[in-house]
């Protein structure tokens, strides 16, 4: 990602490195969806404890890249600059195949309903075109 990328998606979302899985931004429609890439670092230090001798890539961060996903087709909608997304709930996670080091995850999430400060996502990840991972993705606006 360029400097001036990085700097787009770090006006949207909160989140920086090493919490930040954003390479690239392919897409954003602003309140409807979004798709991202994210190139998984061969010496990401979670590898060192998550199956060492067969390192993947942990469900949760597959679950995160989403979630990050869909907060950038949200907080991307005129207003929301500077606002936060919280993750509040996920449905129907799914895990499909193992992301291995090296490998670039493509996200995409679409917003599938809003409702005052609640909203939910649909997404899914997929390797090289294989699905890797799905899940619904709620997130709310604080107070």
């Amino acid at each position: 990602m360029t400097t001036d990328e990085q700097r787009a998606v770090e006006q949207v979302l909160p989140h920086r490195a090493p919490f930040l899985f954003v390479s690239r931004c392919l897409l954003v429609n602003p309140g409807v969806n979004a798709v991202i890439e994210y190139d998984v670092p061969e010496d990401l230090p979670i590898f060192k404890g998550h199956f060492p001798k067969d390192p993947v890539l942990p469900g949760v961060l597959l679950v995160e890249i989403l979630a990050q996903c869909a907060g950038l087709a949200y907080l991307s909608q005129e207003g929301m600059q500077g606002k936060v997304a919280y993750l509040a709930g996920v449905d129907q996670a799914r895990f499909r195949r193992p992301v291995r080091p090296g490998e670039t995850v493509r996200a995409e999430a679409e917003i599938v309903s809003l409702k005052r400060r609640i909203g939910r996502a649909v997404g899914k990840a997929y390797v090289g075109g294989e699905e890797a991972a799905s899940a619904t993705i709620l997130f709310a606006l604080p107070g």
